[in-house]
């Protein structure tokens, strides 16, 4: 419990044993009056100053308003009429009470979010003299070395140059298992060293490390409101006004109509009553406080899983997602290319593979990177010159002098070159050496185990439909659709004719349904920002992906996309819940005591009650167990 809490707790416990004690003391008229003043003092203080402070900002219609004008009319009636002053005081308590519980939750929601969040590290060893010491990660400049000793964080993105150990990656991916890594490997910042002294050259600077990334996002995503949220706002600051002035109209016009034209007595006592009771039943608490509470707590329990939601409109428009379009390498399959053979190959198998790496020597593609794999040699860049790279298509580049054209059909085609197509459904890379045919490569990619079992739960949550957009062949495209059941596949596609794809899908949805597109966030950027929803998976180490992305998922595996669409709409199914039920609430109740069927304990409930249910209801958000 925070200080400001158990000072509230306190002041809660003194007003209500006041009460008690008032209640059967015989007291004077004026003792009575400064008894009872002494206990509303105490425990509405805060709410009066913060009323006046908004009178004094021309801030006027808000809950304290509300509050202070309910309670203090309540005094007055019992001032010079009823002589109860009870019921002042309660509602005064109960409302505080409602508020202590509201403040509690947001809290926790809040501290749950924060414990998750806290890996951004406070400082980065380096060793000096033979010593280790820390010094602020912002001084760490790319290419130093740091030190990362047995249960601490990794300060900055690096690749290791000395040491093996097993790292804890759940604060990034969600994921529970530890995660091995060798001299070589490439470890983020926020990751936890579990049991071996690390020496870790840094590639990005800690302001652009991986850690500073997602607590950007994470921070900032409050700021992108969504529908739900900015009509909360503009209600809010509609209906608070309008019930002001309506409880102003009840507390005049029924007397005076009775007074001038039914003659019949005034009552104004009891109209003034009612008057009160209404502003208290009317206060918008519940709608203003559980709904964006519902999107923060939802964006919390997304990073718990290791996907990074960058607004809570996002979360609006995913949850009304009835189509989604997939990438096929590294989204679906693992992007990890093997060369599997070579066919009508004109050289050695071992100078092909050579001519052919080093073509691809500068290209980040996953094919290159496999070719240059399969050459297992250093690389000498000096004898590369002159590359062109065409995109999806493949690489033209001069190696010791001799024209070397490295790609798909289409590639072959475009230069007129006569290739010798081949019968298997892998991936098939051509080479032509000074305009002749060299031969071509097989190179196989591998279907993630996670993605078929994806797509069959994706059609079960009432996906519409599912396309699959593809760079590659015809036949590994089909193969690796068939595979998985989808229906829907485009193959030998350019990033511009996924975007143009994506268009046409968008024309033919309905209205209020959304597009979702997955991709690895690296090639995908426009289809990604041209998607209702762009996801990028598995690329938290992309600048591309977060900047183009809308949702990032920290690892490879394709199932966060099912945990992300069923966040999504479980905390659109929770906004939708508080706010029928509020309102309902909240207009019945206004209604009874329009009619005089409604007193004080009943507006109390009508306020602070609903204003708990709806809160409690609204942190569930931030669980994702049993989704």
């Amino acid at each position: 419990m925070t200080k400001e809490e158990k000072i509230t707790l306190s002041r809660i416990i003194i007003s209500f044993t006041m009460i008690i004690c008032f209640h059967f003391m015989a007291l004077s008229d004026g003792a009575k009056f400064f008894a009872y003043i002494s206990a509303y003092l105490i425990i509405g203080f805060d709410i009066l100053i913060k009323a006046a402070k908004g009178i004094k900002n021309r801030q006027v219609f808000d809950e304290n308003f509300l509050m202070s004008v309910a309670t203090l009319g309540a005094v007055i009636l019992a001032v010079f009429k009823t002589g109860d002053y009870t019921e002042a005081v309660a509602v005064m308590l109960f409302y505080q009470i409602g508020e202590m519980f509201q403040n509690h939750a947001v809290e926790k929601s809040r501290k749950n979010i924060s414990q998750l969040m806290d890996i951004r590290p406070d400082y980065a060893n380096i060793e000096v003299d033979g010593k280790i010491q820390r010094i602020d990660p912002d001084s760490v400049q790319i290419g130093d070395v740091i030190i990362v000793l047995p249960g601490e964080k990794i300060a900055i993105d690096g690749t290791i140059i000395k040491g093996e150990s097993f790292l804890n990656t759940a604060a990034l991916n969600g994921e529970s298992r530890p995660h091995f890594v060798k001299e070589g490997d490439e470890v983020l910042s926020g990751w936890i060293n579990l049991n071996s002294v690390l020496k870790v050259k840094t590639t990005q600077l800690f302001s652009q490390s991986t850690a500073s990334k997602i607590l950007d996002l994470v921070e900032n995503a409050s700021a992108r409101k969504s529908k739900s949220e900015n009509f909360i706002s503009k209600f809010a600051r509609i209906y608070t006004p309008l019930v002001c002035y309506a409880a102003l109209m009840l507390a005049l016009l029924p007397p005076l109509i009775r007074m001038f034209i039914l003659n019949l007595p005034s009552d104004w006592d009891v109209w003034i009553y009612r008057s009160l009771t209404f502003l208290v039943i009317s206060c918008p608490c519940a709608l203003v406080i559980s709904i964006p509470l519902s999107f923060f707590a939802a964006i919390g329990g997304a990073s718990k899983a290791g996907i990074l939601i960058k607004g809570s409109n996002y979360i609006e428009t995913f949850a009304r997602t009835k189509i989604f379009v997939f990438d096929k390498t590294g989204t679906l399959t693992k992007g990890v290319f093997e060369v599997c053979d070579i066919h009508h190959n004109v050289f050695d198998k071992e100078k092909f593979i050579e001519y052919a790496a080093l073509a691809e020597s500068a290209s980040s593609h996953p094919v290159a990177k496999s070719i240059r794999q399969a050459h297992a040699k250093e690389i000498n860049t000096t004898r590369v010159s002159d590359i062109v790279e065409h995109s999806g298509k493949g690489i033209c580049a001069k190696v010791d002098e001799k024209n070397i054209v490295i790609g798909n059909d289409t590639l072959m085609k475009q230069f007129n070159i006569q290739y010798v197509p081949c019968h298997t459904k892998s991936t098939i890379i051509h080479m032509a050496v000074d305009s002749q045919y060299a031969g071509h490569i097989v190179i196989a990619d591998i279907v993630k185990p996670e993605s078929k079992e994806l797509i069959s739960a994706l059609k079960k949550e009432g996906i519409n439909k599912i396309t699959l957009l593809s760079g590659d062949n015809r036949q590994t495209s089909g193969q690796v659709a068939q595979y998985l059941g989808i229906q829907d596949v485009h193959s030998e596609l350019l990033p511009a004719q996924k975007v143009q794809e994506v268009e046409k899908l968008l024309k033919c949805k309905a209205k209020k349904e959304t597009l979702a597109f997955v991709g690895d966030g690296m090639n995908d950027a426009p289809v990604l920002s041209r998607s209702d929803i762009g996801i990028a998976m598995g690329s938290i180490g992309s600048d591309a992906a977060i900047e183009a992305a809308d949702i990032v998922l920290m690892d490879d595996n394709p199932l966060k996309i099912l945990t992300a669409l069923r966040i999504s709409r479980k905390c659109m199914k929770i906004v939708y819940q508080n706010i029928w039920f509020a309102l309902s609430i909240k207009i019945f109740c206004l209604m009874l005591g329009a009619l005089g069927l409604a007193d004080m304990w009943l507006a109390v409930f009508a306020d602070v009650g609903v204003m708990v249910i709806a809160v409690f209801n609204a942190i569930r958000a931030l669980s994702i167990k049993n989704l």
